[in-house]
């Protein structure tokens, strides 16, 4: 823990269709404090959210509907094919995403919770694991999730390949990552190992809760 906070952070991440998001559900089954990524991206990028402006004046009217809205498939069909759009478009997105959950790691800190999830899709490619204090990664194949990720979001195998391409490899995210949850197999076989790495750490942040008021 920080000596600015009193909360444990724990970064969760994992490549795309890899099932970090029903880790994340599953986790606050179990009463953990989960601060989604995704979530807050679509808040930001939603009526009235706060990057709009700033989207629009980058990449035109062409990325919003006739009403006004954001088209997500169209903005992201021209970032996954273009690395200086998606480095411009992560240049708007990434500090607002990063402020807002910061805001609610503080939020709930003052609150007198213990320990926080930041649900981060690319937090090592954002360099967000540096404010964690310990990182999880959701793992699975690369043909596993290639299926998945076809299955999922309707993608031929053309595209799906390359939104998996654009993210950091499984085997550096696994280099760098404190725990490995395997998701190779059923729902209740990730249930059980979250479950018993949760409860590991909720024991472990107790520890060190109570041995910093001695």
């Amino acid at each position: 823990m920080s000596a600015n906070r009193n909360i444990y952070i724990v970064g969760l991440t994992g490549g795309i269709a890899s099932g970090k998001s029903e880790a994340a559900r599953m986790l606050g089954d179990m009463g953990a404090r989960c601060v989604d990524a995704d979530a807050i991206s679509r808040r930001l990028t939603g009526e009235p959210g706060e990057t709009l402006d700033m989207i629009r004046a980058e990449f035109g009217d062409e990325v919003f509907d006739e009403s006004g809205a954001l088209n997500r498939a169209r903005l992201a069909d021209i970032v996954f094919n273009d690395p200086v759009k998606r480095k411009a478009l992560d240049a708007i997105t990434h500090p607002a995403i990063q402020k807002t959950m910061l805001d609610e790691v503080e939020q709930a800190d003052k609150a007198g919770e213990k320990l926080v999830f930041l649900n981060v899709p690319l937090l090592f490619e954002t360099g967000m694991d540096a404010l964690c204090d310990e990182t999880w990664l959701i793992s699975c194949d690369e043909d596993l999730q290639l299926e998945r990720l076809m299955q999922r979001d309707g993608m031929d195998k053309e595209h799906a390949l390359a939104r998996i391409a654009s993210q950091m490899t499984l085997e550096e995210k696994t280099r760098r990552a404190n725990v490995v949850i395997d998701n190779r197999g059923q729902l209740d076989r990730l249930y059980a190992q979250l479950s018993s790495q949760y409860q590991a750490l909720v024991r472990k942040v107790s520890r060190l809760d109570r041995e910093e008021d001695e």
